[in-house]
Parts: C-alpha cells; sequence; structure tokens
C-alpha cells in the first residue's frame, strides 16, 4: 500500500460544531490542533477528518438532495483511495503534511444536519480521522499519499 496516493477534491471548514463544512481555497494542519479556525480542532485523535469521493457518490445515487463538498463535515474530501480500509497508525502525507490515521468511522450524532436531510450518513462508516504530525498545508489537486 505504501506509495498508494488520492488527490484532494476540496478541503473544508466550519466555524460551529454541527454544522456543514464549506470549502475553502486552502487549509494548514498543525500538529496538537489540526486544522485552525475549525470546530473540531484541537488537541486530540481527531484532528482531521478525511471522506473519499467514492462515499459521497454511493449516497449520491440513492438520494435526490445535491451533496456539495462539506456536507458530511469533512475537512477533505479526497478520491482515489479507500479510506475507511486504512489501517490506524498508517501515515499520510496529505498536501505537504504529515498525519496519522488514529480512527475509522464514528458514532453519527442524532441532530446530524445531513442525516436529517438525506435519511443516511456514511462518515460514521467510511470516514476517518488523522492527527497531525509535521505542519503544512492542503488545497484541491495536493495529493494524499500512504507513507507508511
Amino acid at each position: 500500500m505504501r506509495g498508494a496516493s488520492a488527490v484532494i477534491k476540496a478541503v473544508c471548514i466550519s466555524e460551529k460544531k454541527g454544522q456543514q463544512k464549506h470549502p475553502v481555497e486552502e487549509i494548514r494542519l498543525v500538529p496538537h490542533v489540526g486544522v485552525p479556525g475549525d470546530a473540531h480542532a484541537g488537541d486530540w485523535h481527531r484532528q482531521v477528518s478525511l471522506l473519499g469521493a467514492e462515499s459521497v457518490a454511493k449516497l449520491q445515487e440513492r438520494i435526490s438532495i445535491r451533496l456539495f463538498p462539506g456536507a458530511f463535515a469533512e475537512n477533505i474530501l479526497c478520491e482515489g483511495l479507500c479510506l475507511y480500509q486504512l489501517p490506524v497508525g498508517t501515515k499520510l502525507r496529505v498536501g505537504s503534511a504529515l498525519c496519522e490515521v488514529t480512527q475509522i468511522g464514528k458514532e453519527c450524532h442524532a441532530d446530524c444536519a445531513i442525516r436529517r436531510q438525506a435519511g443516511d450518513c456514511v462518515m460514521p462508516r467510511e470516514g476517518i480521522f488523522v492527527r497531525v504530525l509535521e505542519e503544512g498545508a492542503a488545497k484541491a489537486g495536493d495529493p494524499v499519499q500512504i507513507v507508511e
């Protein structure tokens, strides 16, 4: 798997928890923080969230509302890797930052905006979370590459 890669389709933030995120031009990834300015920033194991565009496309086929980047509160939407099959501990180069996979999926809170609208949410099954090991930046078009 080492060297396998994806491409970032969008980077997103939200100012408040419980909201869908919105795309921005670029994000900084900072150790002990995650994404400065994002509601989920902090010194914990779920600093940055990633979701595969393939996961979004599977749900999009079944629902009538249009899904946009950030709809699942993901910081990074990428295409080309089956993210949820990566083992915890996998190191990823995300743009110029180095990150480590800390969690696959999560419990979806009862007030999930996308679950209310679409009747389903893929983040609990197919989203992943990482902590930042080395600072860097990420934007659409940058690679996400398995380092080890």
